[in-house]
């Protein structure tokens, strides 16, 4: 039945991140059959989610690793932390205010074939994958939001302010930017918050002629469907490279059950950890001396691929987990990333805004993007902010120690939704 379910989100165009509904079986020493797939749960909710939330999934993973594979070119011995979905949520709804090339660069950065993907199924997709992610628990939450702080003498076309309530649900602030101290405050506070105080002083260095300010955040909090007994936490190494070693509080989980597997082509150990209800983690650990070789060849496919192995039976084993207890994060400057990645335009005075305005020219001076991680023993709290958070592991190979002790890579993701919200890699868990 894994096979089955692979092929049908193959065939269907869903790049990653399937996840299986798991039964938890018994444990005990006359039944050791760890977990099945429900056949009837996977077809049953492939059918429930509109085809358009699944048609933009491809475009949004491709985007993530595009900007993940740009910042380690750049930072290749730091710490990397983002919201790839979050980031895309802002841009896609900034090209309903675009025209012309500024809209088919916006679009076609995020990665969408718009021969194949018309705009209204682009921004029905969003629509649906926002609806999807804001049903929380008292278990899981995620929440994303938009909101465009406006000059408070720009007048909007009112077709812009309905299309982008329709989709995205976004909200308008207004402000006066000659005032740049009230208007940071403004920002920094609406953000803080909506992120249950998890992102702090976002915006900085306006300038008093801004006139558009795009901000989008998405808050993430899970419970591991296995925490880790707080009794157990230690103090251990951290190996950051060959000649810096540092202290990190470590988790222990021992004598559980869980989805991991030492890859026989690629020089790393892949370990899968649930959430309990709508998220997944994987934690991605390369050999000694092998994190470019691994950093290289991640991918969609190669995510995927992890994906499907680590839902055959085999691969879910005992072992004994240590890994780091930590909070990190991150800050991007976006108008110096995304052009990069194809957004030439977007921040030069080619920038065709006049789907929002058509009374003077405006261009996006500046954006923002902010992640901050927290890992603990009961599960996760991430919250990212464009205008974002995740978490983090690391691993070692009868009874199997697992230990994530050097850096490693890990990606989160809504399985309602087989959208990434996080992806990162943690070089140095104290930095």
């Amino acid at each position: 039945m894994h096979c089955i379910h692979c092929l049908l989100l193959l065939l269907a165009g869903l790049l990653l991140l399937s996840h299986s509904q798991l039964v938890q079986a018994s444990e005990d020493t006359s039944n050791q059959t760890s977990t099945e797939f429900s056949s009837n749960q996977t077809y049953t909710e492939f059918s429930q989610l509109n085809i358009s939330s699944y048609q933009i999934v491809p475009g949004n993973a491709n985007f993530a690793f595009r900007f993940y594979h740009l910042i380690a070119s750049q930072n290749s011995r730091q710490n990397i932390f983002f919201s790839p979905l979050s980031i895309s949520f802002a841009l896609a709804m900034l090209s309903i205010g675009a025209g012309g090339d500024t809209q088919t660069q916006i679009l076609e950065g995020l990665g969408f074939n718009l021969t194949k993907l018309s705009l209204p199924e682009i921004h029905e997709g969003f629509r649906l994958v926002q609806h999807r992610l804001g049903h929380p628990s008292t278990e899981l939450s995620t929440k994303v939001g938009n909101v465009l702080i406006l000059s408070q003498d720009l007048q909007l076309l009112s077709d812009f302010v309905s299309a982008t309530k329709a989709s995205y649900d976004s909200q308008v602030l207004r402000s006066n930017f000659r005032d740049t101290e009230a208007t940071t405050r403004l920002i920094n506070n609406y953000v803080k918050e909506k992120t249950h105080g998890k992102i702090r002083d976002l915006v900085s260095g306006l300038r008093p002629d801004e006139r558009m300010v795009l901000v989008n955040y998405i808050f993430f909090q899970g419970l591991w469907k296995k925490p880790f007994p707080p009794s157990k936490g230690f103090v251990g190494d951290f190996y950051v490279d060959e000649n810096t070693v540092v202290k990190v509080p470590m988790m222990l989980q021992d004598d559980q059950q869980h989805w991991y597997l030492d890859d026989r082509h690629v020089p790393c150990t892949v370990l899968r950890m649930d959430y309990k209800n709508d998220a997944v983690a994987f934690f991605i650990l390369p050999q000694k001396g092998k994190m470019k070789e691994v950093e290289q060849v991640l991918s969609p496919d190669m995510l995927t691929r992890w994906n499907c192995l680590l839902q055959k039976r085999y691969f879910y084993r005992k072992l004994s987990l240590q890994f780091p207890k930590f909070s990190i994060s991150n800050s991007y400057a976006l108008d110096e990333i995304l052009p990069g990645l194809g957004f030439q335009d977007l921040f030069t005075h080619h920038a065709d805004f006049s789907h929002i305005n058509q009374d003077e020219k405006l261009k996006l001076s500046k954006a923002f993007h902010k992640a901050v991680l927290d890992v603990n023993e009961a599960g996760t709290e991430a919250a990212a902010s464009t205008g974002v958070s995740a978490m983090f592991f690391s691993a070692k190979p009868k009874k199997r120690v697992l230990v994530f002790n050097q850096p490693f890579f890990a990606v989160i993701y809504s399985t309602s939704t087989q959208n990434i919200l996080f992806m990162g890699k943690v070089f140095n868990p104290t930095a």
